[in-house]
């Protein structure tokens, strides 16, 4: 069975939170950390993984992305902060 993602990186400074989806967190977040794909996220420097959420439906990932991607900045760092209050890097802990 596949598992979907819905994740939030953030950059150095984590004054830019980015927001996508994937079926494939370890491989995707460690093509963000080299640079190889997303240009927004290069220009950035954005290669922090900071938030993730697990789903078994790509339906309710793609759903719950659309939700994260409409809400306001402060609300996604309280989200953040509830679950990783130091924003540190869970890269490690996948």
């Amino acid at each position: 069975m596949n598992k979907y993602y819905v994740y939030i990186l953030a950059n150095k400074k984590y004054w830019i939170l980015y927001v996508w989806i994937t079926n494939n967190l370890l491989r995707r977040i460690y093509e963000h950390k080299e640079w190889k794909l997303a240009w927004f996220t290069r220009k950035y420097f954005i290669k922090k993984l900071v938030y993730f959420e697990e789903y078994d439906n790509p339906q309710d990932a793609i759903f719950r992305e659309k939700q994260l991607k409409k809400r306001k900045r402060d609300w996604k760092i309280e989200l953040i902060e509830k679950n990783n209050l130091n924003w540190n890097d869970l890269y490690n802990v996948i």
